[in-house]
């Protein structure tokens, strides 16, 4: 899977976990980018990704995320 394709799969968990249809995703976008991105929503999106890619993420490396460029990098990490 490339960055791209993973991408897609996440931005459809954005979708399905904010209900929200609008949201197109970038590497560079950020929750001041998304609307109800806040901090609720941010542990049912991991965890929609754990559960997705069957993968666990340390509360370290949630919180060096700056973006969803930086999220995708930490998921292509473990799903090789």
């Amino acid at each position: 899977m490339d960055k791209r394709e993973l991408l897609e799969k996440i931005n459809q968990i954005f979708i399905s976990v904010l209900d929200n249809e609008d949201i197109v995703l970038e590497y560079d976008s950020t929750a001041d980018h998304i609307d109800d991105w806040d901090s609720l929503n941010h542990i049912q999106l991991v965890v929609a990704i754990e559960k997705n890619f069957k993968i666990r993420f340390t509360s370290q490396e949630i919180q060096s995320w700056n973006n969803v460029g930086q999220m995708l990098d930490n998921i292509l990490l473990r799903v090789k």
